[in-house]
């Protein structure tokens, strides 16, 4: 294989894991490269300036972890989204180009049909059936005074670490 370098790869399209979704609905394709800020910015201006009511976010392979993370800064700023995960494989398909072919001969190429992990999360302002298999309901909102990682006994300069840890430590109730 050293003599081989990638020259091209594609995906096998294929739909949506979700039924009966509006047909003009944002899908968010998430790739390697993507840069998180560029993702939000528009996912948020579907969101909140378009009016849209739900919004898909994908990705495959390596783009899985980011795919979750635009998924996790959505639903933490805009709150009171149910969502829906579901997780498959999906096939890439990669061409190989012989760097170093048999004089005279024709350009080998190798074509690998990969099968890697694949993720679709709904997120949606409306209610789902909670019912269908990887259901998530909005976080609950917390009451007046308290806010997201308030842990009360520890000084305001703390440092962050130790906030975010003492919060987690609070909300697991021990």
């Amino acid at each position: 294989m050293e003599n081989f370098r990638k020259v091209r790869t594609s995906e096998e399209e294929s739909p949506l894991p979700f039924p009966d979704l509006p047909p003009d609905v944002v899908e968010m394709k998430v790739k390697e490269g993507s840069k998180i800020r560029n993702l939000m910015n528009f996912a948020m201006a579907q969101m909140e300036l378009k009016g849209s009511r739900q919004i898909v976010f994908s990705g495959c392979g390596r783009a899985v972890t980011k795919t979750i993370t635009c998924v996790e800064i959505m639903k933490r700023k805009l709150g009171g989204l149910h969502q829906v995960t579901k997780v498959r494989y999906k096939t890439l398909l990669e061409v190989w180009e012989n760097q170093d072919p048999l004089p005279g001969g024709p350009a080998q190429n190798l074509t690998v049909h990969k099968n890697v992990p694949s993720i679709c999360i709904l997120l949606s302002r409306d209610p789902l059936d909670p019912n269908q298999t990887g259901y998530q309901p909005p976080e609950p909102r917390h009451g007046p005074g308290t806010q997201l990682g308030d842990t009360g006994s520890l000084p305001p300069r703390a440092h962050r670490a130790e906030r975010c840890t003492a919060y987690l430590w609070d909300s697991r109730g021990k």
